[in-house]
């Protein structure tokens, strides 16, 4: 597959014969499920003309379905373009696909789509991660040059090091949310996936910047990352320990194959505790569902897309929730909505608030001493379709991941080896706020000495 540094340098003649092409690739992929509706070539008028990227179904793009892979939302149009989606076609590129994702972005496996699964693109029996797994096996199983997802908890991450490619969280505020269907707001974050670390670079670059439609957007001086990307920068890693030792076995030897590695070459590595990793998923389950319980009150059967029949105002709200929302959907509104009401504000959404300012301090601390933080991205590798029923055990595959999102922070996984079954394994870099250039600059070194 062409990567996209090498696509922005086409003419308008290659770019047409690119995207027929693409067409063909995801024709004869599939059975991969990573698109839920591909464009046809001659609808220039929907898809533009440029270079064709993969969109993850949340982002809005005007005239298109965005449905959030759910059934409420089928039949939704969308009127306007995501702030994102305007930074693509002015670069040049063009959205070309809607890509499945787990049912307003609420999972870790892209099985609780509306639309059926999203196989792994290095084992069909496998998941591709969540909630981004369609934007992930696009770009994992050659389907795509580059794609848009959004990280909630991970949501970018996991699926990329679940599908052996790059995947980037910014950080909070850097890129506009303007357009992005909202599922926890003080959490959500668009990002790249790529088939490599320049690629992922150009991409965040093309997206970032200051929305004055987004009242959550940065509205500070922004420097673009790809010209400067610099693999020769030597830093300070802080390995998180207990990460590594929760890990599984093939896991934990690829980080540490890849954490020798990063010595070899010069970085000076230091090792660091966290908290226990259950206090951050607690802390995220109650503040994600929070929010999401009151972002998705707005989906009444009056506003948008599906409306269910029925006899008054009562039962129209309770029977288009009913029948509109998935089982995980609906399990998160209900813990959320539990955790905001009267007699448990207190108890949990304000101690939750009050943990998410530990875990950004316990960050702020580790940073005084490194310059990026390296752990793993998953616990394990891919995990077969069905294997895994209890939802508590689904929310902590996540563990890795989900601090960061609490803490504001950027991260970027990158693919480090594969286990004994072939799935591949991701390691993740995380930096300080808004210093998304030391952070592509450590993850460039990592890509370079491992290859």
């Amino acid at each position: 597959m062409i990567t996209l540094k090498e696509a922005l340098s086409l003419d308008k003649g290659e770019i047409k014969e690119l995207r027929k092409d693409l067409l063909k690739k995801i024709e004869e992929k599939k059975e991969l499920g990573a698109y839920v509706e591909q464009l046809n070539g001659n609808e220039l008028s929907i898809s533009g003309e440029g270079i064709p990227i993969a969109i993850k179904d949340n982002i809005q793009v005007k005239n298109w379905n965005v449905t959030c892979a759910s059934n409420i939302l089928q039949g939704y149009v969308a009127p306007y373009d995501a702030g994102v989606i305007e930074n693509l076609k002015s670069a040049g590129l063009s959205p070309f696909g809607r890509t499945n994702m787990d049912e307003f972005a609420m999972g870790s496996s892209t099985e609780t789509s509306y639309y059926g699964k999203t196989k792994n693109p290095f084992n069909p029996n496998c998941v591709p991660g969540g909630s981004s797994g369609g934007s992930a096996a696009a770009v994992g199983g050659g389907v795509a040059i580059v794609a848009l997802g959004s990280d909630t908890g991970g949501s970018i991450r996991q699926p990329a090091a679940f599908c052996g490619c790059v995947g980037m969280k910014p950080t909070y505020g850097r890129v506009s949310r303007y357009g992005l269907s909202a599922f926890s707001s003080s959490l959500d974050q668009i990002g790249p996936f790529a088939q490599n670390v320049e690629d992922a670079a150009l991409l965040y670059d093309i997206i970032s910047g200051y929305d004055k439609r987004d009242s959550t957007s940065a509205n500070i001086e922004y420097k673009p990352v790809a010209p400067n990307l610099n693999s020769d920068r030597k830093f300070t890693i802080a390995v998180i320990e207990n990460y590594l030792e929760e890990a599984s076995d093939e896991v934990r030897k690829k980080l540490e194959e890849s954490i020798e590695a990063l010595k070899k070459a010069g970085h000076k590595i230091i090792y660091k505790k966290r908290l226990n990793t259950k206090y951050d998923v607690a802390t995220y389950y109650i503040i994600a569902t929070a929010e999401a319980s009151a972002n998705l009150s707005r989906y009444d059967g009056v506003r948008y897309g599906n409306r269910a029949q029925a006899n008054n105002l009562k039962e129209l709200y309770a029977k288009t929730r009913g029948e509109g929302f998935g089982d995980e959907v609906k399990r998160r509104i209900l813990l959320g909505t539990f955790v905001l009401s009267s007699g448990y504000y207190d108890a949990y959404y304000i101690k939750a608030q009050k943990a998410r300012h530990l875990i950004k301090d316990e960050f702020e601390e580790i940073f005084k001493e490194a310059d990026l933080i390296y752990a793993p991205v998953t616990p394990k590798t891919a995990f077969e379709f069905g294997s895994i029923k209890d939802p508590l055990e689904m929310y902590l595959e996540d563990i890795y991941t989900i601090a960061v999102n609490l803490a504001g922070l950027p991260g970027i996984s990158v693919p480090v080896g594969f286990d004994d079954k072939g799935l591949p394994i991701g390691a993740q870099f995380i930096a300080k706020a808004f210093d998304e250039q030391t952070l592509f600059d450590g993850a460039l070194a990592l890509e370079k000495i491992l290859k």
